[in-house]
């Protein structure tokens, strides 16, 4: 559903991503972060953020499930930004940070558990990993998306399921697009 989505509307999505200023959501993430760590952007979109994380001197990999954006987001990034999903990523302890900006959001409730677990044997030990998902409870679509709301509550019960890994910080933002209104849940773990 979601990537019918993407898919018919990529470049609207990446001209309405692609110049928000994240610098006070990369801060709690890159500040764990050693120079010239190996990050992967899981659900690139525009490839915002891989140009950014590229610009403070990491190693980026990153991809997405739309063939239509990981194209916007190579030439936007200056990276080979790969086409995959989530289910697609059978890394095992490369990654010294995983930054999952909106992305797993648009995986269902009964997928999630087993997609945290891939992206979490991804992540070396020591490493650190950003989500982020709208405020809420809910699984719903809106517009042809997909979409899993989450709370503290559970995100708590994910996190639980995956050994090694835990909250480091837990917060809500609202939506820095002036024209958007939603809340954010935001976590920072760790592999300990």
């Amino acid at each position: 559903m979601s990537l019918n989505y993407y898919r018919q509307h990529a470049q609207a999505f990446f001209d309405g991503t692609v110049g928000v200023d994240m610098a006070a959501l990369y801060a709690p993430f890159t500040a764990r972060l050693k120079p010239g760590a190996r990050v992967l952007d899981a659900g690139c979109g525009s490839g915002r953020d891989s140009k950014a994380f590229v610009a403070m001197g990491y190693q980026v990999e990153a991809f997405d499930a739309s063939a239509e954006l990981v194209k916007l987001a190579s030439a936007h990034a200056g990276i080979d930004v790969q086409q995959m999903t989530f289910n697609d990523v059978n890394a095992v302890q490369i990654y010294d940070g995983i930054w999952c900006c909106a992305s797993l959001l648009h995986v269902t409730l009964g997928e999630l558990p087993g997609v945290m677990q891939r992206l979490a044997v991804a992540l070396k030990p020591g490493g650190v990993w950003y989500v982020s998902f709208k405020y809420g409870d809910s699984e719903r679509e809106k517009d042809g998306r997909q979409f899993t709301d989450m709370n503290e509550a559970g995100l708590q019960a994910l996190i639980a399921a995956l050994p090694g890994i835990s909250v480091a910080s837990l917060w809500t933002t609202l939506d820095v697009r002036p024209e958007r209104d939603e809340r954010w849940l935001n976590a920072v773990l760790l592999n300990m």
